[in-house]
């Protein structure tokens, strides 16, 4: 099998573009409140810039990897996200933040087994699907195998908690079973059968309950559980058009819970006004789109499969968190890729862009 020697030029620009974008505003959001807590404004910033050299590094890294290696690691790459998942639960590894059991302590770092968890079951799914090729629209031997897997994946995470990764994870695999042409009678029914779980998990917890009314009302309780989506929409406003200008922003001084990881989005509303909005928003699209594109010119079936579950994937997690500044979902924890303050977040984001440059060197190849 030979390879072009060019990969996709504008994948590569927009994941260079937002990682970019991600670096300034992490800086810009970070500084006042690393500067309060650990007397070094540069707290964050010199973290984040390790994560983006590392993340960088293993983005070529995979540029160079025939993406078809990929097929044999899949299997292990699961398992061992799995394994990941289930260490969080070892007193003395896991490591609690706010109430939810998310990271791995290891030495210099925390990990955060979650985001493997998502590229693992991408890889997984598009060997698997491309392996049973018709045999997915059998149940027995083509669904419910799948939805087992899922299913143990989902209650590790739903146990840290983590509805939001959990959220995305069943999202992505629906979407790449409908496409791999699973019947839809057996979406349909999962997705019937999973609501009132849903509401259970929703309704009978306190604390997501309130941020479901809270999403309905937030000026019922504005000091509390409407008051991260009150402060956001508040960041937005004073951007106007043009935006208050970078680092003059001062929503980001306290008033914005998480600023620098899950609200960056309204930090950048609030210093570089809907214009930056725009470019951001427009950038996360043009990168979707080249992926599926990469997608439909592929003509090899698992090629095809991984292109279009890691554009889904970066696009989900994507839409998702600009909702959630934006107020048109309800708050909920999850990165903005490639530009909010994360290390595995980060890195797992820019190895998704590598697999789709080298997946982009094949596409006219055929197999």
């Amino acid at each position: 099998m030979t390879f072009q020697r060019n990969v996709d030029t504008t994948v590569l620009l927009l994941a260079v573009a937002l990682t970019c974008i991600g670096v300034v505003m992490v800086y810009s959001s970070s500084a006042i409140m690393a500067a309060e807590r650990f007397n070094d404004g540069f707290y964050f910033i010199k973290r984040q810039l390790v994560y983006v050299l590392v993340g960088f590094a293993l983005m070529a890294g995979a540029t160079y990897f025939n993406y078809q290696n990929w097929r044999k690691l899949a299997v292990i790459t699961l398992i061992g996200s799995i394994v990941l998942l289930a260490l969080l639960f070892v007193p003395g590894l896991g490591l609690r933040v706010g109430g939810a059991l998310r990271w791995l302590r290891l030495p210099g770092f925390n990990l955060q087994p979650a985001e493997l968890v998502k590229l693992g079951l991408v890889l997984y799914l598009a060997h698997s699907l491309t392996r049973k090729k018709e045999m997915v629209r059998s149940f027995a031997k083509g669904y419910l195998p799948y939805m087992l897997v899922l299913g143990v994946l989902l209650l590790l995470l739903l146990k840290q908690p983590d509805l939001g990764s959990a959220m995305i994870i069943a999202g992505v695999a629906l979407s790449m079973l409908i496409v791999a042409g699973v019947r839809w009678l057996y979406i349909l029914v999962t997705l019937l059968m999973s609501m009132p779980v849903l509401y259970f998990l929703v309704m009978n917890v306190e604390y997501r309950r309130r941020r479901i009314l809270a999403f309905l009302d937030p000026w019922d309780d504005p000091f509390d559980t409407g008051f991260q989506i009150i402060q956001s929409m508040v960041a937005f406003g004073k951007g106007g058009i043009f935006g208050q200008g970078l680092g003059i922003g001062q929503q980001k001084l306290f008033y914005l819970p998480e600023a620098h990881t899950d609200f960056i989005f309204s930090v950048i509303g609030e210093e570089l006004g809907l214009i930056g909005v725009l470019v951001v928003a427009a950038l996360f699209l043009l990168l979707i789109l080249c992926g599926i594109r990469i997608a439909l010119q592929c003509q090899d079936p698992f090629g095809r499969n991984l292109a279009f579950g890691l554009s889904l994937l970066l696009g989900l997690e994507a839409f998702v968190n600009l909702a959630v500044c934006m107020g048109l979902l309800p708050t909920k924890g999850l990165a903005l890729p490639f530009i909010s303050y994360g290390g595995t977040s980060l890195v797992v984001c820019l190895v998704a862009v590598g697999i789709l440059l080298n997946i982009s060197t094949a596409k006219e190849q055929k197999r």
